[in-house]
């Protein structure tokens, strides 16, 4: 039996857009994350490489429940007290997989161990950066004083001298960085680290620890991690700043995420276009080969 074209036509309108239907079922929601408040416990370095200084990273880890396109960010740490805002010259952001994601497996040995630490490389795809105009940034005082009772700066080194017990109490301004991705992240449901650097002319730029576990004001989750650092001469391993330098905390760090999750559609709304689209080509197939 062969379908007359107008009925075909309007059979292929009724499908897809019962398709679309099951597709715009699945909406865009807001996604907003946040580690909480700085707790005052530790602050570490975190800039990249400029004359004369090595570049140093800290990271700390959030989940991902499903593919979600972040839009903003948030992290919390000291400047130099006295130091102007402007002095803030680059921003840039990281993500960066969980171990053994981009890495070398095994791993070097060099550290206690690289289980639950950032992976080796960063997700290129995911780096954003002021210097490239793929993201903007603003810098708001918090407190012109602020003390961590803690600091990790210089002392990030390969076993067996790990441990140092940081580097002391350190001191500064309070600042609060807004990220703005000009060019948004979309990253799929899985679990990452997050990692921002500052450059300033003023001196260094470290980033403070907040509440491990996490507490209101900030967004619980499982398994939480504690943050990671290295330098370039301890790359591409991590240590884990509470459990291995300072045998202190863990620490989480201070930062937040916004955006908004990507729809997907359910697999049965593919299963209706697909068994529907099959059935008018079958159809017309069977007109086809029938003799006129």
């Amino acid at each position: 039996m062969s379908i007359p074209l107008p009925c075909k036509n309007v059979l292929v309108a009724i499908l897809t857009g019962s398709a679309l239907s099951f597709v715009g079922a699945a909406s865009a929601a807001p996604f907003a994350f946040s580690t909480g408040n700085p707790d005052g416990r530790i602050a570490t370095l975190s800039r990249p490489t400029s004359s004369g200084t090595i570049q140093t990273e800290t990271a700390d880890d959030f989940v991902l429940g499903q593919t979600t396109q972040l839009t903003h960010a948030t992290f919390t740490g000291l400047l130099p007290a006295g130091s102007s805002l402007s002095s803030v010259t680059r921003v840039e952001i990281e993500f960066y997989h969980v171990f053994p994601g981009d890495s070398a497996n095994p791993p070097s040995g060099n550290v206690p161990t690289r289980v639950n630490s950032p992976g080796d490389v960063e997700i290129g795809s995911a780096t954003r950066d002021s210097s490239d105009g793929s993201l903007s940034f603003i810098a708001s005082l918090l407190n012109p004083t602020f003390s961590a009772s803690n600091s990790v700066v210089n002392g990030i080194h390969p076993l067996p001298n790990n441990f140092t017990g940081g580097e002391g109490p350190a001191r500064g301004e309070e600042v609060l960085f807004s990220v703005t991705f000009t060019s948004p992240v979309d990253l799929a449901a899985n679990h990452y680290f997050f990692r921002p650097e500052v450059l300033t002319s003023s001196g260094d730029f470290l980033w403070l620890s907040a509440s491990k576990p996490i507490v209101a004001p900030g967004t619980p989750f499982t398994p939480d991690l504690q943050s990671w650092m290295r330098n370039d001469d301890l790359a591409p391993d991590w240590l884990r700043i509470g459990t291995d330098i300072t045998h202190q905390g863990p620490f989480n760090a201070a930062f937040s995420l916004d955006g908004t999750t990507v729809p997907v559609p359910e697999p049965g709304s593919y299963a209706l276009m697909l068994a529907g689209l099959a059935m008018v080509g079958a159809a017309m197939r069977r007109r086809t080969r029938e003799p006129k």
